[in-house]
């Protein structure tokens, strides 16, 4: 029988249990913490010239040597120049540009391991439909440099010391134009990349020299068009070379050769080769050519 007494006494003890259970809860050590560390992305830092991002074709190979190796590619876009002046830093592993002279002199110097070609394209000089030097339908880029000076009409120039620039100041040597000296205001440098040229020539109807494959890609054509194309001068190879890890111990080595040796392999060769807008291939793998 209960009593009142008894009764009492089970209230105390479920309220002392209750207070020991919630005491030992409050003292209870917190659960142990995991010491593993956390995985870490594997990646590789590119630093390249902007028309492979601007034409799209990093967006095309990327995720296919990702899926392919586990390695993530970060790329660092830039003028050829400044792409080269990166890895001089050792701020990148690998170098992906277009300014073969400025490579060879890359590697000579200690900075880069070995220079390998990996694919061509052109140079187009776009300019605006009312061609106002004349030079529509050209195939001499030295002839219809030489009109675009002579006549003032508006030129956009890169000026940022990339592949492009570069091989636009050697064309006006070619067309025996010292730009240097006989630039005006009709000569517009802008200290920008391609796609920013682009938009730059299409505000202004004036010409510019662009790489095939960003302005097959670029939509912001406005009035323009290409104006001279199909001399063997406006011929562009690119390069990719291991920054030395000789000289910078941080590079990725292993990493790094691997993408470079996809790119030149024969998966990284088609898929360069696959790659295409409307139709239309953007670059030509050639990698197992000799000398390029």
């Amino acid at each position: 029988m209960l009593t009142k007494r008894s009764l009492l006494a089970s209230g105390f003890g479920l309220a002392l249990t209750s207070s020991v259970l919630a005491q030992a809860t409050l003292t209870a050590p917190p659960p142990a913490q995991s010491t593993a560390p956390a995985a870490q992305t594997r990646f590789i830092t590119v630093s390249s010239t902007t028309s492979t991002t601007d034409s799209g074709l990093f967006n095309h190979l990327l995720p296919a040597f990702k899926a392919k190796t586990g390695i993530e590619v970060r790329v660092v876009s830039q003028g050829t120049g400044q792409a080269l002046d990166t890895g001089r830093r050792g701020d990148a592993d690998v170098v992906f540009v277009h300014a073969r002279a400025q490579e060879v002199k890359f590697v000579e110097d200690g900075f880069g391991v070995e220079r390998k070609p990996v694919m061509y394209n052109d140079f187009v000089l776009i300019g605006p439909k009312s061609d106002p030097a004349g030079i529509k339908g050209s195939k001499d880029i030295a002839a219809a440099l030489k009109a675009i000076q002579a006549k003032g009409s508006p030129f956009v120039s890169r000026g940022d010391k990339s592949g492009t620039h570069a091989a636009e100041l050697n064309l006006w040597k070619v067309a025996g134009v010292e730009i240097e000296q006989t630039k005006g205001p009709w000569y517009r440098e802008i200290g920008q990349g391609m796609g920013a040229a682009l938009n730059t020539s299409s505000a202004m109807n004036a010409y510019v020299l662009s790489d095939r494959a960003t302005w097959i890609n670029f939509k912001n054509r406005g009035d323009l068009e290409i104006a001279v194309e199909g001399d063997r001068r406006l011929f562009n190879q690119y390069g990719v070379i291991l920054v030395n890890p000789a000289r910078h111990a941080h590079v990725k080595k292993a990493d790094g050769q691997a993408f470079i040796d996809w790119l030149v392999g024969p998966e990284g060769q088609k898929s360069i080769a696959e790659y295409k807008i409307n139709g239309e291939q953007l670059f030509f793998p050639n990698a197992t050519q000799p000398g390029m």
